[in-house]
């Protein structure tokens, strides 16, 4: 594995603790790939979030013995900035109480003394590479294209977003499927930007936001004199967009017209403007999306059978804000931080009760209608920290049912084994066999739970 940078910050504000003394030499000894920096007390006290000249692979706290709402504060800063570090708390002791409050805070893991290299470094390695394998892509993608709106690492986003790199390169059609607010239009940029036609132009056009007799004209132009008023030649979209990538909102509201020209230019290359005698061609890409049944329309016959064949050849589908729901504390904070620079509030933090608010609603909207109603909250706060009155949802009735009955069991089932398990390890520290035995199962029953939801031991134990 190549090499770490692991920053050390110590919160003891009277004097450099003696865990704090005893941690640098061992990550100073243990691993030469192992770089440690150590802002300046001068600098932490200014701000802590701005200490760090390049994020880190893992972040050392040094915790008094006794924390107060300063230090309880740092933790929630350093835990945002920078966005996915694992952050490891070095406290002399602490309860089960204590420990539930730093997982909440936002700390990774823990430990406490005597502090062992054996102890130390083995979850350094795990932590950051837990890290790099779950974050390593999205973060490429915003660095490369500067989309921070990708946010995000649940399983069924991450599982599409690893995707992206692969169809950019290829020069297929891609049809985007997901609900309104799923993202489609970052991730049809997302698949430009990495391609070989960055250079080149993006289109965004909302078929749906087009008058139907006037879709035709704004796609492939028309000629002098085409009908009364065209005084003058028009490009259309597709001309104009040459070299680069159409993407087409909405596809389903296209007339059966305008559809017969697309299926012709998606396979000769060729159109033909309106009014015009001779054909044109046109290098362009066409990424397609719609949050409509394809499928049922074909067999309606309001969409054509052969141009959702054309159109389909590599489908993406984008998973609703419900079955992410672990992104929603990652999307709010972005969220917040942005509104709160953008109208200059002093907004910086969410309630647990208004979280918890949030992770119930059913989301019809998605992204979209999250990022709405935090935009509209931290408009009209008050408070630094928005709360449960301050997160106005709809009322559960305006809402269509968004899953079945069994769909719903399903996820609160899922839920609860989760969150079980997880209480389970914090209170036995790790020990599987005890918590099994609580648990009413056998050891290996409760491996495989442990399997299933992807969850170690190492984060909940500590040396006694």
């Amino acid at each position: 594995m190549e090499s770490l940078t692991i920053s050390l910050v110590d919160l003891n504000r009277a004097s450099p603790s003696l865990l704090a003394q005893e941690l640098r030499a061992i990550l100073l000894t243990a691993d030469d790939r192992v770089r440690l920096y150590e802002p300046a007390q001068s600098l932490l006290e200014k701000s802590t979030k701005t200490f760090i000249e390049r994020p880190p692979d893992v972040l050392f706290l040094i915790l008094p013995e006794q924390m107060g709402e300063l230090e309880r504060g740092q933790i929630r800063t350093f835990s945002k900035e920078p966005a996915g570090t694992p952050i490891i708390a070095v406290i002399e002791q602490a309860k089960t109480n204590e420990m539930i409050e730093l997982f909440k805070l936002g700390v990774t893991d823990f430990i406490t003394p005597p502090l062992k290299t054996i102890d130390v470094m083995p979850r350094v390695w795990r932590l950051a590479e837990h890290v790099r394998k779950k974050q390593s892509l999205a973060e490429r993608l915003k660095e490369t294209i500067g989309l921070r709106q990708i946010i995000g690492s649940s399983p069924a986003f991450i599982a599409e977003l690893q995707k992206i790199p692969f169809i950019a390169r290829c020069d297929s059609s891609v049809l985007l499927l997901g609900e309104t607010g799923t993202g489609k239009e970052m991730f049809a940029r997302a698949i430009h930007y990495l391609g070989p036609r960055t250079g080149k132009p993006f289109t965004p056009v909302n078929c749906g936001a087009i008058p139907a007799d006037l879709l035709e004209n704004e796609l492939f132009g028309h000629a002098k004199g085409a009908f009364t008023s065209a005084a003058a030649p028009s490009n259309g979209l597709i001309q104009e967009t040459e070299g680069g990538t159409l993407f087409l909102d909405e596809i389903d509201s296209l007339t059966l017209s305008a559809q017969v020209k697309l299926l012709r230019f998606l396979q000769e290359k060729e159109y033909r403007q309106l009014g015009a005698s001779k054909t044109r061609r046109a290098d362009v890409r066409i990424i397609a999306a719609t949050n409509a049944d394809l499928e049922q329309a074909v067999s309606s016959g309001s969409f054509r059978r052969d141009l959702y064949y054309r159109l389909n050849i590599i489908p993406l589908t984008l998973p609703p804000l419900r079955q992410r729901r672990e992104d929603i504390p990652l999307l709010t904070r972005h969220f917040i931080d942005q509104y709160a620079l953008e109208f200059s509030k002093e907004v910086d933090d969410l309630a647990p009760e208004a979280m918890q608010k949030l992770l119930l609603h059913n989301w019809p909207g998605n992204v979209r209608e999250l990022q709405n109603i935090i935009e509209r909250s931290v408009v009209f706060s008050s408070r630094p920290v928005l709360r449960s009155e301050d997160i106005q949802l709809p009322r559960p009735e305006t809402a269509p049912p968004a899953e079945s009955f069994q769909q719903a069991k399903a996820r609160v089932v899922i839920e609860f084994e989760k969150n079980y398990i997880h209480d389970l390890l914090i209170s036995h520290q790790g020990n599987i066999t005890r918590a099994a035995k609580t648990a009413g199962k056998n050891r290996r029953a409760f491996w495989e739970l442990m399997r299933k939801y992807e969850i170690g031991t190492g984060e909940f134990k500590h040396s006694e």
